[in-house]
């Protein structure tokens, strides 16, 4: 991708919600160092460190409440944009649609009434797809969002290093990193929180990434699960050791929640979180050409400098550390 825009000498205002995740916390840290005045939006009852936002104000809002976040998080002040980095925790469909959909949509009315000319949205590529209730929630909100009349930039990207980083710990214990099939039925181009960061900042100042839905990867080549695996033992210096776990046995899973769910309805949500599994041990996370059905790496956006295996290198120093969230990829948690 070309370079970005050089940063403009006058700082901006900006909004960031969504700032205790991973993504929001590296938005707002990379805002800052720009010379950009940040506001970060923050829930109540969050636990937020306020080391990993020094230079920001922190504020506390209820995104889910308009009032809350007219009053609490925008205060009748001026913003430049706003940046939404909010996502449902676990993927289930209550959650989903209440975060994905109704709390953008609370965003999105607040920055229209409050004159903020620019959004800018931390969507996700698997959305090209959608067969779960998460994305047809994003997929809704980014309808929304493009006839709203905002300036509007939509950041599609990738797995993150953190989503495919749950088998570190096992493998450096001595165990055989999983695979569902034979390790090579998916492939993506894995971005780090920091280059993701970088990315949506930039969307701010680059017009070639405004009104544009813009599907992102870090630096390529795509990679499969084998390969992710093979590199992750070359780092340990042990010979690879692999376990295969058939497609199948998501299948059966999903099956058993679903049913079991008619009895006991708490087991629905987790029925949804078996289909998350499967889809993401199946599909791609790379732009899908939509002519042929298949998904193109060549075709997929490049951006930053940090690589998986530089991550995974880090984890192993303990310079670094996960935070995987509520649903990280289910293969991690087959033993």
């Amino acid at each position: 991708m070309p370079p970005p825009s050089p940063h403009p000498a006058a700082p901006r205002r900006v909004l960031v919600l969504g700032a205790t995740g991973t993504i929001g916390r590296a938005v707002v840290q990379a805002l800052v160092a720009r010379g950009d005045a940040v506001v970060a939006v923050v829930r109540p009852g969050a636990v937020f460190d306020p080391h990993q936002a020094q230079g920001a104000i922190i504020r506390v809002a209820d995104v889910t409440d308009p009032q809350s976040l007219a009053r609490d998080g925008i205060a009748g002040e001026a913003f430049d944009a706003v940046i939404s980095c909010l996502a449902s925790r676990s993927g289930a469909p209550g959650d989903a649609w209440a975060i994905d959909h109704d709390a953008q949509q609370v965003v999105l009315a607040a920055a229209k009434a409050a004159g903020i000319p620019h959004f800018v949205l931390l969507s996700a590529i698997c959305v090209q797809k959608p067969r779960l209730a998460f994305q047809h929630a994003k997929l809704a909100f980014e309808a929304s969002l493009i006839a709203s009349g905002l300036r509007w930039s939509i950041v599609r990207p990738t797995a993150y290093f953190k989503s495919l980083s749950g088998q570190v710990a096992r493998v450096a214990a001595g165990k055989p990193y999983l695979l569902f099939g034979d390790g090579s039925l998916t492939a993506c181009k894995p971005i780090s929180d920091r280059d993701c960061a970088d990315f949506l900042a930039d969307c701010l100042i680059d017009p070639a990434r405004w009104n544009r839905v813009l599907p992102i990867g870090g630096p390529g080549p795509a990679t499969t699960p084998r390969e992710q695996g093979e590199a992750l033992f070359a780092l340990l210096g042990t010979p690879p050791r692999f376990r295969r776990v058939p497609v199948e046995l998501l299948d059966m899973i999903g099956a058993a929640l679903e049913t079991l769910g008619r009895i006991v309805p708490s087991l629905s949500a987790k029925a949804e979180l078996a289909r998350i599994g499967r889809y993401y041990a199946t599909e791609s996370m790379l732009v899908l050409d939509p002519d042929t059905g298949r998904y193109d790496a060549g075709a997929t956006p490049e951006t930053g400098s940090e690589t998986l295996a530089d991550y995974h290198a880090a984890l192993l120093r303990g310079t670094e550390h996960a935070e995987r969230g509520a649903h990280a990829v289910f293969k991690d948690s087959i033993t």
